[in-house]
This record gives C-alpha cells, structure tokens and sequence, in this order.
C-alpha cells in the first residue's frame, strides 16, 4: 500500500491509503458477512480510510439511511478498531422522511442540522470524533456563512477532524473556504466529486442544478486543484460501477461524445502492454496523475477489491501515460 497526507493543520491532518473502500452498501445490498470480509481485507492490505455517509443506502429500502455507518460501527467494535482508520462520513442528503429522497427531502446544511446529524454519526459509528466530514450536496436555502461556521465549530470544538464538500460548483466551493478562512475557521479540505479516465459531459441538466451537474470533474475543478495543492480530490465511482468492462453497465449519455471511443482505445491497449485489467489502468491513472487522486472504491466482494487493491502497485510508464492523456 502507499500512503499521502492529507489536511494542512498538524493537529488534525492525517496519513491515509492512496485507495480509499466506499462502505455505501455495506449493511444494506452487501450484507454484514460479506461486508466484513471486504472490510478486513483491506485493512489487512494496509488500507486506512472508509468513505461513508449518514444517507447510506436510503434507496435500497425506502428508509432513510444509516445502515452503513451503524454497519462500520460494528466492525469497528467487533474488531478493536481504533484510529488507524480514517473513516470519513456526510451529512445533508439524508431524507427527512422514509419513502423520500435527497432530492425533494434533504436535511440540508443548516447549523442545526449540522450538529444534530454529525452527533448521530459519531452514535453510529462508535467515535467521540469524526475524522473527516464532508457537506454531501449543496443547500442555497441555507446562508453558506451558516453553514460554513457551523462546519467550522465543529472542528474548532474537537468532534471533527477534517471537513470536505461533495457535488458543489467549484465557485462555491470557493467562496466557502474564502469565508471559513477570514473567520479564523477550518475549511473544506477534501473535494470528493465523481471522476474516471473518460471525460464526462457536466452541462446537461442534472437531478441536482438545471445549469449541470456540479458533483462531476470539469476543467475548471481541475485547475483549481492545481493551483490550491493542499487540497485534496477523492474520486467517487471511479470505475463507473462495472461500465468499463461490463456489458450490462451501459456508460450512459454523459459519457456519449466523440472522445469516448477514442480514450477507450487507448486505455484497453495499455491494459494489454501492462499486463492489467482496464479497470486497474484507469485506477493507477488517477493515482500517479500530476494532479493526485485519491480513488474511492467499491466493492461487493473480496475478489473485486482484491483487484483494485493491486492497480496500487501498477506503475505507468511516461509513454503510456502521455498516451492516455493525448487520446479522445
């Protein structure tokens, strides 16, 4: 396993693995035995941070969440888990009500919803102290001074660690860490947004903004990384749940443009030279980029987190990389 820091302030930054394990539906599709084999293993495998959310997985049955946190609550207990692993949760797109959704439902980022639901984490999950927790989704109901302070006190109070934002506009993103800087306050320091070897289309309407999707990587989230170093990207699905190699697992219309025949090209030819799995390419791809990611992986089986586990070791070649990037 390889490891980064991650966070600016000595107190509260951490070390973790350069993959990170999505618990999303563990405790709920994935059930508690085969979760916590997966759980196990990669711990074993050296893997330190756990990504989960306070909504995990209201849509399986209609609830309104938290099977995963209460799940990785038991692991932890079961098995004398400490601070080694970094478990990083959300809250704000957690249904008010069963048979709801985040969408026409959401708790939202209020001050007090912030502390109300950060609370049930830290119950859920059996911690005095969050180490890492993320805004879900935006809420502009909400004045994002509030919601930037109430995040702010919660570390200044010692029950969060780090904070982190999900599925905002990078101008957002901005202004947040603008405020909680001139107040003296933590700010967002992890960016957790979908993110893959394909380019996808963010200006179609999404579920979430007429304008687009604000939780997928564009150019300009790309370049405000690379211009602010010490934040860090955390990719969700990026292996774009079996797309790549599933037949079943359409790409869907984001992903429906001229570049994506080309980039797929490439992509499957390096796997064939380096003797890999495409999927385990996309991953070390995003991993040793010029702009770091950090990958957050699923997996419904030791076998399939077996596999991403091994892209860490998977190193590029300056050709093959430069390939991957020229194509599409």
């Amino acid at each position: 396993m390889k490891y980064r820091t991650i966070g600016a302030d000595p107190q509260n930054r951490r070390e973790v693995s350069v993959l990170s394990l999505g618990a999303m539906l563990f405790g709920s599709r994935t059930d508690e035995e085969t979760s916590f084999a997966i759980l196990d293993r990669y711990v074993e495998a050296g893997g330190t941070f756990v990504d989960t959310s306070d909504n995990y997985a209201f849509w399986v049955d209609g609830s309104q969440g938290g099977q995963s946190e209460s799940l990785l609550g038991r692991w932890r207990r079961s098995r004398g888990i400490g601070d080694e692993v970094v478990i990083a949760t959300k809250l704000g797109a957690r249904p008010l009500a069963p048979g709801t959704s985040y969408v026409d439902n959401p708790e939202g980022l209020s001050a007090k919803v912030i502390r109300q639901s950060a609370e049930e984490s830290r119950r859920r999950l059996g911690v005095e102290k969050l180490d890492i927790l993320y805004a879900h989704i935006d809420d502009m109901t909400v004045p994002q001074e509030e919601t930037v302070e109430a995040f702010g006190a919660l570390v200044a109070e010692g029950s969060v660690g780090l904070l982190g934002v999900s599925n905002q506009w990078v101008w957002r993103v901005e202004r947040a860490r603008v405020h909680a800087a001139a107040s003296g306050l933590a700010g967002y320091e992890l960016l957790q947004y979908h993110h893959t070897y394909l380019r996808r289309r963010t200006d179609r309407p999404s579920e979430l903004d007429p304008d687009g999707s604000p939780g997928g990587v564009d150019g300009a989230m790309l370049s405000y990384l690379r211009h602010n170093p010490g934040l860090t990207l955390v990719a969700y699905s990026p292996l774009l749940a079996g797309g790549y190699v599933r037949a079943d697992k359409p790409l869907g219309d984001e992903l429906d443009h001229p570049g994506t025949p080309a980039r797929l090209e490439a992509l499957r030819a390096v796997a064939k030279e380096a003797g890999a799995t495409v999927n385990q390419v996309v991953l070390s791809w995003l991993i040793g980029g010029e702009v770091p990611v950090i990958p957050l992986v699923g997996a419904s089986s030791v076998a399939q987190l077996d596999e991403s586990l091994a892209a860490v070791d998977l190193e590029l070649t300056e050709d093959q990389r430069a390939r991957l990037d020229a194509a599409g």
